[in-house]
């Protein structure tokens, strides 16, 4: 059963690239399926992936296509049914529309990264918040060298970044997410 407020956004622009400058990133196979497996194990209501461009759109959509449709709905049902919950989208904007539309309750933006920022909110009171609150909760996750200022200004919250015992912070997108939703969604 999906928890009906949160969702998910995988932003690939805009996003920065390791030399600062905004670009948009590609879109990886592993990351549609991982996302898509970890957000339906979770309850995530939808997943968004979020890329303007045509080439990298058409790419999403053969494999949403091959999952939910062809030959994949009979070779892994349990696959079909995590990519079931995955939509693709031009902007940030266009998943907050569609989530508008469905929810009809507003959108809090929660941008999520591996920087520190001035204001952020700790896991354990954004998980007491998202359960005291039926407003839809849509959580950002960056592609590249993380999301780009204009959207985490935008963005209502921030949640903390993860930390590890080690300087080391440099984490796939995917193994971000899959923490995150076990800190806010896990069973304790």
């Amino acid at each position: 059963m999906a928890t009906s407020n949160i969702y998910i956004a995988l932003l690939h622009y805009p996003v920065y690239n390791k030399k600062g400058d905004i670009v948009t990133t590609a879109v990886t196979n592993m990351d549609i399926h991982d996302i898509s497996r970890v957000a339906r194990t979770y309850g995530v209501k939808r997943f968004y992936i979020i890329t303007p461009l045509e080439q990298q759109q058409e790419f999403v959509r053969r494999i949403l296509y091959h999952w939910q449709e062809g030959h994949g709905v009979s070779y892994n049902p349990w696959r079909k049914e995590a990519l079931d919950i995955t939509a693709l989208k031009n902007t940030l904007d266009d998943a907050v529309r569609d989530i508008e539309e469905e929810s009809a309750s507003r959108v809090i933006l929660v941008a999520t990264g591996a920087s520190s920022r001035d204001r952020f909110l700790r896991f354990e009171d954004f998980r007491r918040k998202i359960t005291e609150n039926t407003d839809a909760y849509l959580l950002i996750f960056g592609t590249g060298w993380g999301i780009a200022d204009e959207i985490v200004d935008q963005a209502d919250i921030c949640i903390e970044p993860i930390r590890g015992p080690s300087s080391y912070n440099h984490l796939s997108v995917r193994s971000a997410v899959s923490i995150v939703l076990d800190r806010l969604l896990g069973i304790r």
